[in-house]
């Protein structure tokens, strides 16, 4: 018997000896259906490659068959597929150089030459792997998880590129290919695992390429989405704060999820998976399942394809063919396959891939989120960096390029299970991401990203603008909740203010969604998530001192405004009087003040005042005496406004 089960092992016997050290006449029925899985393809379900679970689904499949056909009993066969059979697979003897890329390899060459070739072809197989990266990328990828430990993290996974050739310069499957206790023979890099944010630059880049620009503007409000089933989506920031207007440079360094979920919403789902395809990344072939939680990495990508689209940033929007092999010869020295160097694919227009570089590669913009001295900060080379943490600290990446190479880390636990609170993707992921590039970048040269010009936009909003007018003096016109007009001499000087007006518009009410420098919407509330969006930002400004979230005024105060500030004033004397004297007094309410007072007796003036107290003595003549004299007062604001009071006082002395 000379069928090859792979691992060097020809016929039923070796292969019993190579997988469960034993003869064939000892095995199990659980052992000898795996092993009656072998053939098909010996370097796919390989028990020491990444598709295990694929050769449990075949040991399944064949045991339940022999069962159907009655060679064995339903319970013999339900007993032996519950057995834990690849526990029981005798340890690889030999010692495996890059375990996980020379398995990515041998697929490869099973896939397209067959086992038979594989095993018995005598190949010569020439990588593009660089070793020393490789070594850099291992000890990486070991450290890190064994540090990661304290945040329940057990595995990690890392992928380095050459964005000028598509070529693979190192990957890490796991922390160790030989470590059962973590699947650590499943290669991570091909695994699909959600993305979290490291998604998002895909997203703003297709809002880059419809017209928006870095300093666009969106409010970070918490905000009820419209699905496309008709549910609400609410979406929170990853701390739970709520920043306002912001630039969309600004969101996607910070990570907010409410202006990315909006941005989705701008370019459509559709259109950012296309972006997502074109710079390299795999499936996502069902994005009406996905909807605007895509953004947020609600999809699933590998980390190789990851990596390679991050690639396709780091060349200016020039995508490489993905290859890990420079030359396959057979065992005659004749050349099967060779890699061939090329200008690559443009996919993406260079300005609008300089726009994301320009962020992603600019550590003020991060720094309220991650601190001035995250592991993500590079002073002397630009470097492009995004993190993503998925729900539950399922997840945690970081993801990055310079012009040279591109670099892209998984941190988190194969079967899915949660690390604990707190293990984002900076936390777990990047400081493996940085311990790789601070040894692998020692042998480049220093280059930088094209520099980035920002484009003059007049719009409100795309522009980077808010309509608003900053320290304006106004008056609140009494009895008009929030009506102001401007300070003048109609507005007492107690009540004028300054302040800062903008009108409480989200993007949506000055652009078309597919056209966002053409002319702005007739009907914006016509868009069906206008309405929750422009409530978020009224209730949002609702909260903010100093701030009025309307149109500013433009007109003067007028006198009318002011009625209630007109002035009043109150005489006070005696009704009576059997003296030659008696004091006059008032009671004057002027909120724009006194100009003067002038108390009169019998028409003509006795008196005036223009600071209280405001009070006269007057002498009353003999002429007067035995009779009923009036007396007036009149008041005059410093805006020529008067009021006046009267009265009559008895005279008898």
């Amino acid at each position: 018997n000379e069928i090859p089960y792979g691992s060097n092992a020809y016929g039923i016997e070796a292969a019993a000896q190579t997988f469960f050290g034993k003869p064939a006449r000892e095995l199990g029925l659980d052992e000898a259906a795996l092993l009656a899985a072998l053939p098909q393809a010996t370097t796919y379900y390989s028990p020491y490659g990444s598709h295990t679970d694929a050769l449990s689904g075949r040991q399944t499949y064949a045991l339940r068959q022999m069962a159907r056909l009655g060679y064995i009993t339903d319970e013999q066969a339900e007993e032996a597929i519950n057995a834990d059979t690849l526990a029981k697979v005798a340890p690889q003897k030999d010692i495996i150089a890059a375990p996980h890329f020379v398995m990515y390899i041998k697929d490869y060459l099973q896939e397209k030459y067959g086992d038979r070739a594989v095993e018995e072809g005598g190949y010569r197989v020439t990588t593009t792997l660089d070793w020393d990266k490789q070594l850099a990328g291992e000890e990486a990828v070991r450290t890190g998880a064994e540090k990661n430990a304290r945040y329940k993290a057990k595995n990690a996974a890392l992928v380095a590129i050459d964005p000028k050739t598509g070529q693979i310069l190192s990957m890490v499957g796991s922390k160790d290919y030989f470590d059962t206790s973590v699947d650590g023979q499943v290669n991570v890099t091909i695994r699909e695992r959600q993305p979290g944010s490291s998604f998002k630059p895909y997203v703003y880049l297709t809002a880059f390429t419809k017209g928006y620009i870095p300093e666009t503007l969106m409010y970070d409000v918490e905000t009820e989405f419209e699905t496309a089933e008709g549910k609400s989506y609410k979406p929170q920031n990853y701390d739970g704060k709520f920043r306002g207007p912001l630039s969309m440079a600004e969101s996607l360094a910070q990570s907010l999820n409410i202006p990315a979920v909006k941005t989705l919403y701008l370019v459509g789902v559709k259109e950012a998976i296309d972006t997502a395809k074109k710079l390299g990344v795999q499936g996502l072939n069902d994005p009406d399942r996905l909807g605007l939680s895509l953004v947020l990495g609600g999809g699933e990508v590998k980390l190789l394809d990851h990596v390679h689209a991050y690639a396709t940033l780091a060349t200016g929007g020039v995508k490489h063919p993905l290859s890990a092999i420079l030359k396959i010869e057979d065992s005659k020295g004749t050349v099967l396959e060779e890699f061939q160097s090329g200008p690559g694919e443009r996919v993406i227009e260079e300005k609008y891939v300089t726009m994301l570089e320009h962020i992603m590669s600019t550590n003020s913009f991060r720094t309220p989120a991650f601190g001035e001295n995250s592991p993500l900060r590079f002073d002397n080379r630009d470097v492009a960096a995004k993190t993503g943490t998925t729900n539950e600290f399922r997840d945690g990446w970081t993801i990055g390029f310079t012009p040279s190479l591109a670099v892209g880390v998984w941190a988190g636990n194969n079967d899915n299970s949660s690390m604990a609170p707190g293990a984002d993707g900076v936390v777990v992921a990047a400081p493996i991401w940085r311990s790789f590039l601070d040894k692998a970048l020692v042998n480049y040269a220093t280059e930088r990203f094209p520099k980035y010009e920002k484009e003059d936009i007049e719009k409100p909003m795309l522009g980077g603008e808010l309509e608003d007018k900053k320290d304006l003096k106004v008056c609140e016109i009494p009895d008009e909740d929030d009506k102001y007009c401007l300070a003048n001499k109609y507005c007492p000087d107690d009540k004028s203010k300054k302040r800062d007006f903008v009108e409480p518009h989200d993007i949506l009410h000055y652009v078309k969604r597919d056209d966002p420098r053409g002319d702005k919407p007739e009907k914006p509330e016509n868009d069906g998530q206008y309405k929750n969006w422009e409530k978020a930002v009224k209730e949002w400004y609702k909260k903010q001192k100093g701030v009025v979230a309307e149109e500013a005024p433009e007109k003067e105060c007028s006198e009318d405004d002011f009625k209630k500030y007109r002035p009043s004033i109150s005489l006070s004397v005696p009704g009576s009087t059997n003296s030659s004297s008696v004091t006059l007094t008032a009671d004057v309410n002027a909120p724009y003040g006194v100009s003067k007072v002038v108390f009169s007796v019998e028409g003509e003036k006795v008196g005036e005042r223009n600071e209280k107290p405001y009070a006269v003595s007057y002498s009353i003549p003999a002429s007067q005496n035995n009779s009923t004299i009036d007396v007036e007062v009149v008041v005059e604001d410093k805006n020529g406004n008067t009021a006046k009071s009267t009265s009559s006082i008895s005279v008898a002395y």
